[in-house]
């Protein structure tokens, strides 16, 4: 069994531990030094140890992992001259791969609810105040006691209307909701959905278990999500990924260092993970990656720069990868300083020199050790990936998207009886005249929406169609509509005006 990934060779072999890779780790380096092939080879070859892999695709050049390599006279030349055909069974292969956007253009759609985000996160994601928090945990409490889903942004602003409506009631029992609390996280969610991400939130909502696959030869599935869209909305694109390793430390059970990682994420071009995000977001991301690794995750960040990461949490990045850097200004100085100061000293290395002095494709390299000791600096030629360099065609691209396991699982958005819905089917029944049974009619109609207390399933066109009606409610025309339907269905108008 494989208990170690080879990076590159110099004087010797230089491999990350298995044991220790969730341990996290930073590739680093200037653009054109070789950084994608780096994270590509590593990605490559966590799969083929059995690890499931996550990765975020910027630029649309990590697609040809998903297709064997051998086309490129610079990745032969190389292995030749590592002798990696010898040393490791060096073949030129594809790799199982799944593709995600959250957009639903370049890979399957990968959404979550509203719900399963929390208030914790989206009150961060609004970038709301301490008042607007506890309205925004009064609204989440309402929401649980009452059995109303929120799956998406409609739902959240109906019930958000619904409690400013309520307030006086809300207000001796969880404290004050003011119409101004309530007003200003509108306005945030309005501000959210013109950046686009009304995607991010509906149903199916993504199952982690779908993501941690293996294929028939026991390689892990590399999820690859297409981010050159996402990347627009860095507080979205910053919120979702926190999501995702939550979620995981959520699900996941404590391991420690295992044999091997449970999953591994690559966060490539990192500098636009941190450039500018809020300091709370910040402190959560330090708290994740100090925290995940317990489950047996292990997360690896690849920038231009070791000063793109904050200090915090480049503290914690056990496995380095340190490309060639250029020392023009004060500020390229400082990195490359900086870059020789993380690493475990080598006499036979004067590390700030050999970091501006590295070709492209050299890298200094430090590990840990099986103990979790750190390796003193190696100068290695990384070895090179055995799946295609560059981006896909669109035909292969579907060819990977026609074969894969979740093929049809997320593809069909499902839009089932929650929040929107059921305020909806309140202010029908509330307006109704007394006496009416319009209460029992639309229990009716509920029931046929409801899809197994909280379990996905899908809409038959009966459903879709009711799902449609109780939307239209949401406009004057359509509760006047429906209430028109009710009474001609139940004997109280009978035409005309009378």
């Amino acid at each position: 069994m494989i208990d170690s990934i080879l990076v590159g060779t110099g004087i010797a072999p230089v491999s990350i531990n298995l044991r220790m890779a969730n341990r996290h780790g930073l590739v680093a380096g200037a653009t054109g030094t070789g950084k994608t092939v780096t994270l590509q080879r590593l990605a490559e070859q966590f799969s083929r140890a059995g690890v499931p892999v996550f990765l975020i695709d910027v630029k649309g050049d990590l697609a040809g992992l998903s297709q064997p390599g051998g086309t490129s006279a610079q990745v032969a030349q190389r292995v030749a001259q590592m002798g990696l055909e010898a040393a490791e069974g060096f073949t030129y292969a594809a790799n199982p791969v799944q593709f995600w956007d959250i957009h639903g253009k370049q890979g399957h759609p990968l959404r979550t609810t509203i719900s399963e985000l929390g208030p914790l996160l989206l009150g961060q994601l609004l970038g709301l105040n301490e008042v607007q928090e506890g309205v925004l945990n009064i609204v989440f409490q309402l929401a649980d006691e009452n059995g109303w889903l929120l799956l998406d942004i409609k739902d959240l602003r109906s019930l958000l209307t619904h409690a400013a409506d309520a307030a006086d009631e809300l207000q001796t029992r969880w404290g004050n909701v003011s119409k101004a609390s309530v007003g200003a996280i509108l306005r945030r969610l309005l501000a959210l959905e013109q950046q686009g991400a009304t995607v991010l939130f509906g149903e199916p909502a993504l199952s982690l278990a779908d993501m941690m696959q293996t294929d028939a030869q026991g390689h892990g599935y590399i999820n690859i999500l297409a981010a050159d869209q996402l990347i627009q909305t860095p507080v979205i694109y910053l919120t979702f990924l926190l999501w995702l390793l939550s979620e995981l430390f959520e699900t996941l059970p404590e391991v420690g260092d295992a044999d091997r990682p449970k999953m591994v994420f690559f966060f490539d071009e990192a500098h636009l993970l941190f450039n500018d995000a809020p300091k709370v977001l910040l402190n959560k991301i330090d708290q994740v990656v100090r925290l995940i690794r317990s489950k047996g995750v292990g997360v690896y960040f690849v920038t231009q720069s070791p000063l793109d990461v904050p200090e915090a949490v480049l503290g914690q990045l056990g496995n380095r990868v340190q490309l060639a850097l250029r020392a023009f200004t004060p500020k390229d100085q400082k990195a490359v300083r900086v870059a020789a100061q993380t690493f475990r000293p080598n006499p036979a290395l004067d590390t700030e020199a050999v970091i501006t002095a590295l070709a492209v494709g050299e890298a200094l390299v430090s590990t840990l050790d099986r103990e979790g000791v750190p390796g003193m600096a190696q100068r290695v030629h990384v070895a090179p990936p055995g799946s295609r360099l560059g981006p896909v065609a669109a035909a292969e691209r579907q060819a990977v998207m026609d074969r894969s396991l979740v093929k049809g699982v997320y593809d069909i958005s499902i839009d089932r009886m929650s929040a929107y819905e059921m305020l909806a089917q309140r202010a029908i029944e509330s307006a109704a005249p007394t006496g009416s049974p319009s209460g029992t009619w639309t229990d009716r109609l509920s029931g046929m929406l409801d899809t197994g207390g909280g379990s996905r399933g899908r809409q038959t066109p009966l459903e879709a169609f009711v799902t449609s009606a109780f939307r239209a409610l949401g406009s004057q025309l359509g509760r006047q509509l429906m209430r028109d339907v009710m009474g001609w269905l139940f004997g109280t108008k009978t035409g005309g005006k009378g």
